[in-house]
């Protein structure tokens, strides 16, 4: 818009069609009934003040009728060059601001400009632009300047809308794929937390679940499939589908790790991703772990500090084949928090993983302590953001957590 008033007009508008921003594919007539249209963004002369954002605000749907220069420059792909407003406007605008000095000058104008924005062909809104009577009126050299502008400015946007379509897709991909928070089950409460790396990742190769068991069993996962990209995306939605059937199944915790290593290793992107299963048996008062490569967990006890749980083994990735998959079992008598994560959590470039893990449960031993009640709905969460946000890593990789109170019967 600063590129248009003041300097080439004294008002500017942007509109892009509705049915083009809803991504909608209506049969197009050469002649239609009317046409709607978003209001992107105003300016009028150098002003940019709240007056005008609220009489004529951004985001504002207008339709417009087939008589119309807006219509007819969007149906004929040609400019419109006008004296003036066009009646349409002109009654729009006055009820718009009835009495309004600023939006009287605007009205008082001798050339009026409309330029439709094309993409490939195809008419995806339209700049309208304004000049008073101390300017000179818009020739046609004018209107081919404002339509080079315009098809620049339809690439930017095009390519916004595909980047936000993009985004949009994977927000709802990771919103099917994370469990409540705050979960509640036979003696276990639930949260979890995930950040991914970088400004621009929305979904990477983490992810985390949990899933209730007969016999008042719950299994709970976390795992890293490779990479940050769509291939590892797609990599980890067949893992944790996987594991999700597994978990259905009536298979302890070494043989749904074993069924899992048989899976990834036949699934392309998912051979060399790490997972921890842990399995709470509120009955037996037992937390079963089972790693594949996989950092490990943390436990604290009343009163902490939180320690590593010393695994029989930590086993190889996913998808080598291995049949070293053995458990771990801890028999709690006590409440403890149990704490299951990813490596972006603990790795950082200017340390090792053993000095992370370290931090780590120093983070979560000093959250704890600042915890007047744990069995306050907000407490978990609250604890996992903390952890999250002071674990001391560099940013360079998802960060994912699952932290689980297990409070024996």
């Amino acid at each position: 818009m600063h590129a248009l008033a003041p300097g080439f007009c004294d008002a500017a508008s942007v509109y892009l069609l509705q049915r083009w921003l809803l991504e909608e594919q209506p049969h197009r007539t050469a002649d239609p009934p009317q046409i709607e249209a978003r209001r992107l963004a105003l300016r009028v002369g150098s002003d940019a003040s709240e007056e005008w954002e609220h009489l004529l605000p951004a985001g504002e749907v207008l339709v417009f009728p087939r008589e119309t220069p807006y219509a007819r420059a969007v149906a004929g792909g040609q400019s419109q060059l006008l004296d003036g407003v066009d009646g349409h406007t002109l009654e729009r605008l006055r009820k718009t601001g009835p009495g309004d000095a600023g939006m009287e000058s605007l009205l008082n104008c001798v050339s009026f400009l409309i330029v439709p924005l094309r993409l490939r062909g195809t008419a995806v809104g339209f700049i309208a632009c304004t000049r008073g009577p101390d300017r000179e009126p818009f020739a046609r050299g004018d209107a081919v300047a404002v339509e080079s502008l315009g098809a620049r400015a339809c690439v930017a946007l095009d390519n916004a809308r595909r980047y936000e379509r993009e985004r949009r897709t994977a927000l709802a991909i990771r919103r099917s794929l994370l469990p409540d928070t705050g979960q509640a089950f036979a003696g276990c409460r639930v949260a979890h937390g995930y950040r991914p790396a970088g400004q621009d990742n929305v979904i990477g190769g983490d992810w985390y679940d949990v899933l209730p068991r007969a016999g008042h069993r719950l299994g709970m996962v976390v795992g890293d499939a490779m990479g940050h990209g769509p291939e590892s995306a797609v990599a980890m939605i067949q893992l944790r589908t996987a594991v999700r059937t597994l978990a259905a199944l009536d298979i302890g915790p070494t043989e749904l790790m074993h069924r899992l290593d048989a899976v990834a290793g036949a699934t392309p992107g998912a051979s060399f991703a790490t997972c921890m299963y842990a399995e709470w048996d509120a009955d037996l008062r037992t937390c079963t772990f089972v790693g594949a490569g996989h950092p490990p967990p943390l436990v604290r006890g009343p009163g902490g500090p939180a320690a590593r749980v010393e695994l029989t083994t930590a086993g190889l990735p996913l998808g080598l084949g291995t049949d070293r998959y053995e458990p771990t079992v801890l028999h709690l008598s006590e409440p403890a928090l149990v704490l299951l994560y990813s490596d972006g959590l603990v790795e950082s470039r200017t340390s090792d993983i053993d000095e992370g893990i370290s931090r780590l449960a120093r983070t979560l031993d000093a959250g704890a302590a600042t915890v007047p009640d744990l069995a306050h709905p907000d407490a978990l969460p609250s604890l996992c953001g903390r952890l999250l946000t002071e674990s001391g890593a560099d940013g360079g990789d998802d960060r994912t957590l699952l932290l689980a109170e297990l409070t024996p019967g």
